[in-house]
């Protein structure tokens, strides 16, 4: 007898391929994906064609997204040292052979495109870290932290040399949430938040005196500390240095409630605001739709973190759950900073806010980032139906 075989319909076919994929997820990215295209459209209107590539950026973000979640867990897994020791050999090799723009040697010619490796190490990260905390599961003693640290120290002090401070604070973040997950004693966190709080408790009190001219700060260079006495005092350089977060704090009060309306922003459309659609795109938004713009705003991202906390909850081993909760962090990280740095209460170091800023490359990284996400929510989802 010969056997009759139907071909599948392609609903079920459809069916198959998003099978497993978390719902909730998937309405955070939509949420936030909308309100980054209103945005952008309102601020870059006049800006070339910068909402048409911030729309091709969000698909082909989605498209990583949707390549990422095919891939198993496991073979994450399998991908977290290849890919750490890749984007450390890109990032040695960036320091010796890179291309410099705007003072910062960030990007590297490969021959064929121009790549900036320290996007690479935000994903490799949080893979490598959850890959060695996964491999001492059950015999975590304090070296093993010692090596987590000099695994999260090496590439973050690479990146902070380019210069890029606000990528190697990412990339700082993601190794520490990891630690933290897995275990990192309060006895060592609580200590480095008070020196860090008293650090910057010395800084306020002192900042007249450390910011007069002539007076060097050990470490950090020239322009990271004025980005830093310009955030005490923006007034000290009003057309100048301070200038960005003068504006942007002018357009985020101007706002008030409600806000001035869909492209009605004077600062922005009169363009006081500097780089209004990528690293203060922030303020242009609070300006045309208000508080009430912003909670909504705080909310989805609120939403998406915790989705993603929640995946990490769930998630059945020791590397889906550390790497589900570094990346859920991460956009806690992004988010709380591109909006402190807009709002006057960090310093300005060009961490672009997901969704809402324009740049091909950070919206390759939130793909991936979303991908792994999806993936360890689909991979539970499939063994338990």
């Amino acid at each position: 007898m010969n056997a009759v075989f139907q071909r599948p319909s392609p609903w079920l076919l459809l069916r198959r391929v998003f099978s497993g994929f978390d719902a909730a997820l998937a309405v955070a990215i939509a949420l936030l994906a909308a309100i980054g295209l209103v945005a952008m459209y309102s601020a870059g209107y006049d800006h070339g064609t910068r909402f048409v590539d911030h729309g091709r950026n969000m698909l082909l973000a989605l498209a990583v997204l949707f390549v990422v979640a095919q891939v198993p867990p496991q073979k994450l897994q399998q991908l977290a040292v290849p890919l750490y020791v890749a984007g450390l050999v890109l990032l040695v090799a960036t320091a010796m052979f890179g291309i410099t723009r705007k003072g910062a040697e960030r990007w590297l010619n490969i021959g064929f495109m121009v790549i900036q490796p320290s996007e690479i190490m935000k994903i490799a990260m949080p893979l490598m870290m959850a890959w060695w905390f996964q491999k001492r599961e059950g015999q975590l003693r304090v070296p093993d932290f010692v090596i987590a640290g000099l695994l999260v120290g090496v590439p973050v002090l690479i990146v902070a040399k380019q210069p890029d401070l606000g990528t190697s604070l990412l990339i700082l973040g993601s190794g520490l949430y990891v630690m933290f997950f897995a275990g990192l004693s309060w006895k060592l966190v609580i200590p480095a938040l008070v020196v860090g709080a008293l650090g910057l408790l010395a800084i306020v009190l002192t900042g007249d005196t450390i910011c007069q001219p002539g007076v060097e700060w050990p470490v950090l260079r020239e322009y990271q500390r004025n980005r830093v006495c310009t955030l005490l005092d923006p007034t000290r350089d009003p057309l100048g240095k301070g200038f960005h977060i003068i504006q942007g704090m002018i357009a985020i009060g101007s706002g008030g409630l409600g806000g001035k309306g869909f492209m009605q922003g004077t600062q922005t459309h009169l363009e006081f605001i500097p780089e209004r659609t990528t690293d203060f795109i922030f303020a242009a938004f609070s300006e045309e739709f208000g508080l009430a713009g912003v909670l909504i705003l705080l909310a989805a991202f609120t939403f998406l973190i915790f989705r993603g906390l929640m995946i990490a909850a769930e998630a059945p081993t020791v590397f889906t759950r550390l790497l589900a909760g570094a990346v859920s962090l991460s956009f806690f990280t992004y988010a709380f900073v591109n909006m402190g740095m807009v709002s006057g209460i960090l310093p300005v170091v060009g961490v672009p806010l997901p969704f809402v800023s324009y740049g091909g490359t950070a919206m390759v990284s939130l793909g991936l980032g979303l991908g792994i996400l999806m993936s360890i929510a689909r991979s539970r989802r499939l063994m338990q139906s």
